[in-house]
């Protein structure tokens, strides 16, 4: 099944995300994860800064995911403000 996975980041934490980056870009790019990673990036504001994140996963089931994004670099550093998790259908341009 797949997932969508909205984060926002908490307000004035550009520093924190900076230094986060590089763990949370190989936390992401791990094969050993039980959750297949899809697409991810960052959205940005209306200033063109970084605010949050964007994923699209694949897992058993919701908990999976859950259980995953708890060992997230930017969640052990301090970013994470909110999460949302929810199923997700990829109807257009999903990969063949």
């Amino acid at each position: 099944m797949k997932f969508m996975i909205y984060t926002e980041d908490k307000p004035d934490s550009l520093h924190i995300r900076k230094a986060s980056r590089d763990a949370h870009l190989a936390w992401l790019k791990s094969d050993d994860a039980p959750v297949k990673l899809l697409t991810a990036g960052p959205w940005l504001d209306d200033e063109q800064t970084m605010r949050g994140s964007l994923l699209i996963v694949e897992a058993d089931a919701k908990a999976d995911v859950e259980n995953w994004l708890a060992s997230d670099p930017y969640k052990a550093a301090g970013l994470t403000g909110s999460v949302t998790v929810k199923p997700f259908i990829w109807a257009i341009g999903a990969p063949r």
